[in-house]
């Protein structure tokens, strides 16, 4: 079986690393991108960390696993829908090793937490932070003087480091170990020099807290970047976000939209070269990252543990970074937040693919299955995702959003089908309470993503697109109902027999 190794950053816009942007300093991802795939189509399940993640471990769609805000997690785990990825590869003989974030969300009100299937364990955030995993290592336990600096030097950045002050950073004055993705590199680190087995294949999950905000970055990293090198954030013709998605999800979020306003104000107040800072700090925290997936790879490489590996890099969805005027983090449908990137490596990887872009449609559900393959587990055929190193194609790729959640109730939901030329967005306003009896109402938004990128020209009610709005319509509809007729439970005598 081939060691797995698992490397994941959060919020890291697909455009982010050197294969796609020759601006970013990105080496080591830029070294698994040249000796692998790189998915260039590649779509998270949902654009926040809770209900990406449970996808992406389960691999099975939000509204399949019932996961569909932040706010939201899998917390009995006597009733699972399936063995998450850590845990199924510890069956197969794995030895597994997670450092960093998972955000389960599933320790609130437990005493002992279940690691799902993590047998080496360590974590950047307290025991109090609703993240414990019981027996992990905790960094507020094993360096609470690091830690309790972190959130001195962040204190001004406001709740998830998201407020004005997150986005504008700073030059961190803490040294690098001593930063919480810092602490996590180390113990990985340390792992492989001191705690591997050699007896078993290893699965080695590396997952970082950021580039996420906020910026405070590491100097060294922002010496990367020249100010006048970094390009201003391109705005649309128009100064109100129109009639979208959105706008329905503002409507209803009102603490969302109070904090999108108070960045507006800061933003539109800035010069270019302020606004270019921001974007400097965001870059060069993916190039502090990429620096510690470097030092891993180079250490798995002196094991031994990359002769026969499959490698993945991964981000759980992407950021706005101030686009559609001056709109940050995620929470909507746009490629700026949905698209990944994604990249498989190692020396499975067939000689003649190595280096490749593959443009199919890619989600990272589809990360279940293509592991689960390679270790060498049997296919569930529940599961809507399919192994992307197999033969399989998909029309396109699926994304849903359900509002921000926490306090304010779920939107009516709103699904996106994407292919690589176009994107259909179709919704209904208001809160999912009231949505059934109001689905006559439904609304949507169609973009030609090859000819607008930045999807600014809805052609959803043109007469002219009608044929191609109703044919993505209608695969949409066929790929959910073929998605959700054979998943997460299925019941029949002959069990899943007749989804073989």
């Amino acid at each position: 079986m081939p060691n797995l190794i698992f490397f994941m950053t959060d919020q890291q816009r697909w455009d982010c690393i050197g294969r796609f942007n020759e601006s970013i300093h990105t080496p080591a991802i830029d070294r698994l991108s040249a000796e692998g795939i790189t998915f260039s189509q590649a779509t998270c399940q949902s654009p926040m960390c809770a209900p990406s993640r449970s996808s992406m471990m389960f691999g099975y769609y939000p509204s399949q696993l019932g996961v569909r805000t932040n706010y939201g997690g899998l917390f009995d785990e006597s009733r699972l829908p399936s063995e998450p990825l850590p845990e199924l590869l510890r069956q197969a003989g794995y030895q597994t090793a997670g450092f960093g974030k998972t955000h389960w969300n599933h320790s609130d009100g437990v005493e002992q937490p279940s690691t799902r299937g993590f047998e080496v364990r360590a974590i950047g955030l307290s025991r109090e932070s609703g993240h414990y995993e019981h027996g992990a290592v905790m960094i507020g336990d094993d360096a609470p003087e690091a830690l309790a600096a972190y959130y001195r030097e962040t204190a001004s950045f406001g709740g998830g480091e998201e407020n004005a002050n997150g986005y504008k950073g700073l030059t961190s004055q803490i040294p690098m170990e001593q930063h919480r993705d810092g602490w996590v590199a180390e113990q990985a680190l340390k792992f492989l020099d001191e705690g591997t087995d050699a007896e078993r294949p290893l699965f080695f999950y590396l997952s970082f807290l950021k580039p996420h905000a906020g910026f405070n970055v590491p100097k060294p990293f922002e010496d990367l970047y020249k100010l006048e090198q970094i390009p201003d954030i391109p705005q649309p013709p128009w100064l109100d976000e129109p009639d979208t998605h959105l706008f329905a999800s503002d409507a209803i979020h009102e603490q969302s939209l109070a904090h999108y306003r108070e960045k507006r104000e800061v933003w539109e107040r800035m010069s270019a070269e302020e606004r270019k800072r921001t974007t400097l700090r965001y870059w060069a925290n993916c190039s502090w990252l990429d620096h510690y997936f470097g030092r891993a790879l180079d250490k798995l490489e002196k094991l031994g543990r990359l002769d026969y590996a499959l490698i993945v890099f991964v981000s759980d969805h992407g950021e706005m970074l101030g686009e559609r005027r001056y709109r940050f983090t995620k929470y909507n449908l746009y490629d700026s937040s949905v698209r990944v990137p994604l990249i498989l490596a190692g020396s499975v990887i067939p000689k003649e693919k190595r280096g490749t872009i593959d443009d199919r449609p890619a989600e990272l559900a589809d990360l279940v299955p293509t592991l689960a393959k390679a270790g060498g587990l049997p296919e569930n055929p529940m599961l809507p995702g399919s192994d992307l190193l197999g033969p399989a194609v998909k029309r396109g790729s699926f994304c849903e959003f359900h509002g921000k959640g926490g306090s304010a109730p779920h939107s009516g939901p709103a699904y996106m089908w994407r292919t690589k030329e176009w994107k259909l967005i179709l919704y209904i306003e208001g809160t999912i309470r009231e949505a059934a009896a109001r689905v006559g109402e439904a609304r949507g938004e169609l973009y030609h993503l090859t000819e607008d990128p930045n999807e600014w020209t809805n052609l959803y009610g043109q007469p002219a697109y009608a044929e191609i709005r109703e044919r993505l319509k209608t695969e949409l509809l066929m790929h959910l109902a073929c998605s959700w007729a054979k998943g997460p439970f299925f019941y029949s005598r002959d069990g899943v027999k007749p989804l073989l």
